[in-house]
């Protein structure tokens, strides 16, 4: 295991005297299906803080909340699952997703809908390695600006650091213009 770290800006490396967690998180069907998609991730560990959401883990790492990407769980009208990826300290419009999908109407997924469709407990809900395949994935389009992100890996107190581009090139999701 390497020595303990912790995150300093974008999710950019740099040595920490703080006392942490044992710095290996074990594989998540999310860090399998990174790696099975030959994405580089770094792996980035925090003490989980129920209800604690972006401002508690990007405080924990020393990242900007914005750079932390949370992972959240939607349906459309007909009850169908959407993935919807948005900056940590902003906040979905749903009208303005709807509108950007096509859609009537989108709202949260109540949480055991969500962890039926993802595989994952609330608070530990990744994009990548979903249960339920074919689910559709969209992000907000300035996500794309930022030069790294840090998004759940799978687990509760488990970030992983990727590029954003990921997202469109490898992950197939969708950009669009919906944060608050």
């Amino acid at each position: 295991s390497a020595a303990p770290r912790r995150l300093s800006g974008y999710c950019s490396w740099q040595h920490s005297t703080m006392a942490r967690k044992t710095f290996h998180a074990g594989e998540t069907p999310a860090t399998q299906w990174l790696r099975a998609h030959g994405v580089a991730f770094t792996e980035h560990l925090y003490d989980y803080v129920e209800h604690g959401g972006t401002a508690a883990s990007a405080q924990q790492l020393g990242v900007d909340e914005h750079a932390v990407i949370k992972t959240l769980v939607m349906q459309d009208e007909r009850a169908q699952p959407l993935v919807v990826l948005m900056h940590g300290d902003k906040q979905v419009s749903t009208k303005n997703l709807a509108r950007a999908l096509q859609l009537r109407t989108v709202e949260p997924c109540k949480p055991e809908v969500a962890q039926r469709h993802s595989g994952y407990l609330i608070g530990g809900t990744s994009p990548f390695g979903f249960k339920r395949a074919g689910v559709p994935v969209v992000f907000e389009a300035s996500i794309l600006e930022l030069p790294r992100i840090c998004i759940n890996g799978g687990r509760r107190g488990f970030l992983v650091g990727i590029e954003p581009r990921v997202l469109a090139d490898v992950l197939g999701a969708k950009a669009v213009h919906c944060a608050l």
